[in-house]
């Protein structure tokens, strides 16, 4: 079985939930504290084992691109005043591959991992959904790797959620693996049930999947569901029908980041964790706190 060693984070949604600051700056760029939001997802893909990372674009998002390059003109100028450049480079992705491409027209997040099959070619991989920051000891999509790497099948990292939610994300038919606390098989799955379609359970794919190749051949052959895209879900159904997947129950906090309310508390909890300021922003909050 071949190593996964490739991922693809699709970041080329309008970011509409976000407005109005989505119509400047793209939702993955916005910062947690000082690092924008993509660079969690490619920390995590690298802290996973993955080596290759295409990033699914769309119009008037370059500053993505620019910040994983490097910045002579910011380095020259701090340079001159005898400042420290580090701070311009994330240098934990200087080992990586780093690729982008712009998915032309927004036709669902299916399209966008569609749009990905020349870079990955026959291998296994990962898809880090851009709307979902998870912040885990373990990262998740190494959970996830190590789940597919020991069934042979797709994986989906899964959480359980409120009954009221579970038709605006999806729900699986799980069944528990024995001798196991966290892992499922899934035969089907549903995007966004509607009030005819059954809930198989609470359980919902929550921003990452380890995928076979085959997935690409299902998508080409997938027509547009909710909302009139092409979701990666309804492909996922196909290949959990005829080949069975499987599921991780995953260890982490996830935040949508497609909410203001998830951005917020992603920034709150990684300002608490800042070796610059997260004492001084604990008295604040804990002073903050009091006037509540």
């Amino acid at each position: 079985m071949k190593k996964v060693t490739k991922a693809v984070i699709p970041a080329a949604g309008l970011g509409t939930r976000m407005l109005p600051i989505a119509r400047a700056v793209p939702k993955e760029a916005l910062p947690i504290v000082d690092r924008p939001a993509i660079s969690y997802l490619v920390e995590e893909a690298k802290r996973s084992g993955i080596t290759d990372v295409l990033i699914i674009t769309g119009r008037n998002k370059d500053c993505i691109e620019d910040y994983f390059d490097f910045s002579p003109e910011y380095e020259q100028k701090i340079s001159a005043k005898g400042g420290d450049i580090t701070l311009l480079r994330d240098s934990a992705f200087a080992d990586m591959n780093i690729y982008f491409l712009r998915q032309k027209q927004t036709k669902g997040l299916g399209h966008a991992v569609g749009c990905a099959k020349a870079f990955v070619g026959d291998e296994p991989f990962a898809v880090l959904y851009g709307d979902d920051i998870i912040f885990s000891e373990k990262p998740v999509t190494l959970q996830l790797i190590e789940v597919y790497e020991k069934y042979g099948k797709g994986c989906a990292g899964v959480k359980e959620v409120p009954s009221e939610l579970v038709r605006k994300y999806c729900t699986l038919k799980t069944e528990k693996i024995a001798g196991t606390k966290n892992e499922f098989l899934v035969s089907d799955m549903i995007e966004k049930p509607g009030e005819n379609d059954p809930v198989y359970s609470n359980y919902s794919i929550l921003g990452r999947v380890v995928l076979p190749p085959e997935i690409f051949d299902i998508i080409e052959n997938t027509p547009p569901g909710a909302g009139g895209e092409i979701q990666l879900t309804d492909a996922m159904k196909v290949l959990s029908n005829v080949k069975g997947m499987t599921a991780v129950d995953f260890e982490g906090e996830r935040y949508d980041l497609g909410s203001k309310l998830g951005f917020m508390k992603a920034n709150v909890v990684k300002a608490l964790e800042h070796a610059e300021i997260g004492e001084e922003f604990k008295k604040y909050i804990k002073e903050l706190a009091k006037t509540l």
